[in-house]
Formats: structure tokens, sequence, C-alpha cells
């Protein structure tokens, strides 16, 4: 019976989670969602669902991994925020069909904000893609105007005075 009830929530938890990344492959978000743990506690009433232990999160060419990773949902049912802490918690997804490489990240902290169209890396974030990446205490991306900040993060356990930033040079088509 527990599993009828929570059935909405997570039924919920994947659809937000497959409009979450813009930047992802258009076909993830058809994809199914799925979460490995070694312990879950679900809490329909109040929308927190906490997944403990090794976490993995996968749903097409994303994939998120921590030590632990909570999902709340606003009171319209949608996912408000996905958090996932570990030392470093991860991220990944392929960007499109044409390139194989995978954005990655790390941070102490990842957090994706899905009603506001934000991920927020903080405490040793790092992001890399096609060779390209960004080093700081802190790193948000707008998923929705595809603009991305870096600099100070406040509460970090490694402090940081600057960004570290390594960008490729365009190939020239031959």
């Amino acid at each position: 019976m527990r599993l009828v009830k929570t059935l909405p929530f997570l039924l919920s938890l994947s659809a937000a989670l497959g409009s979450a990344s813009a930047w992802a492959l258009p076909t993830d978000r058809d994809q199914p969602i799925r979460i490995q743990a070694d312990n879950a506690h679900l809490d329909d009433k109040k929308g927190v669902a906490t997944y403990t232990g090794d976490v993995i999160i996968t749903q097409g060419s994303m994939v998120i991994k921590g030590n632990t990773v909570t999902l709340t949902r606003a009171e319209s049912g949608d996912i408000d925020t996905v958090t996932s802490v570990g030392n470093l918690a991860y991220f990944e997804q392929q960007q499109s069909t044409a390139k194989p490489d995978k954005m990655q990240g790390w941070a102490v902290t990842i957090q994706y904000q899905a009603l506001k169209d934000l991920v927020v890396l903080t405490d040793r974030a790092k992001v890399t893609n096609d060779g390209n990446s960004t080093e700081g205490e802190k790193i948000v991306y707008n998923t929705k105007s595809q603009v991305a900040t870096a600099g100070r993060g406040g509460n970090v356990t490694t402090p940081r005075q600057r960004i570290d930033m390594v960008i490729q040079p365009k190939k020239k088509a031959e």
C-alpha cells in the first residue's frame, strides 16, 4: 500500500527530472529514472525524498552521484530542488547527439533548483566540457539562459581567492 501512495511522488519526480536539464539530450527526458542507494526515506506529506549511501541517479545520459541526494517537491507537485552532497558529488550529461563528450561537474554540494532553472555547485566546484574547465568556490549555471557565473561561495571548506578557467582554442575547419 505504501508504494501506491509514493507512486504519485515518484512520477512527479521523474517528470521534473526529465525537464530539468535544458542542456541535455532531447531524449533524456523520455528515459526512465533509476535510483540506486543503500537507503531511502520518502516523506509524502512533506514532499521530501532522501537517498543515502553511494547514491547514483541516472536518466538517459544524465548521471548524478553523491553520498546523500535529497529531492524536494513544491506545493504544485513539481520538483523544487535536487541536492547532491558528497566528497565530491558528481554530475554528467551528454550535450548533443553530434558530440559524445559529456559535461561533467564536481563539488561538495550540487543543487539543481528546478523552478529557477539553476544548477549551483558549491565548495571545490569544477565543471569540464569539451576540454574547457572552470574551477572556483561556487559555479552557478542558468539552464534556460545558458549563462554561467563563477566566484566566491561563502561557507566553503577549501577557500579560493580566484577562479581558474581553461578555454581551448576553436578548431579551424579544414
